[in-house]
């Protein structure tokens, strides 16, 4: 686990902001690829997610390194929204 304070990049963020985040961000399928957990491969939600996780804490740990080295790219996604893609119906 961390440490606990103002200076922890994961002070003051859940593990069910972590999760739904990256979910957001990655897709449910993708996260099952980089994190070969269960709970991200066989019907996933947030809240089945959330139970494996708060009581396995090598899972966790992985969860919290992928949030922390995906917040600039996360970061880079708010700033930046990709472009709509065009309709293709449209004249």
């Amino acid at each position: 686990m961390h440490a606990a304070g103002p200076k922890n990049p994961l002070h003051g963020i859940t593990l069910e902001m972590m999760v739904t985040q990256l979910q957001a961000h990655y897709g449910w399928e993708m996260l099952g690829r980089m994190i070969k957990i269960n709970c991200f491969n066989w019907q996933p939600s947030v809240k089945s997610s959330l139970q494996f996780l708060r009581k396995t804490p090598w899972a966790r740990q992985k969860v919290e390194e992928l949030y922390l080295d995906s917040l600039p790219d996360m970061k880079a996604a708010k700033d930046h929204p990709a472009p709509a893609e065009p309709d293709e119906m449209a004249p």
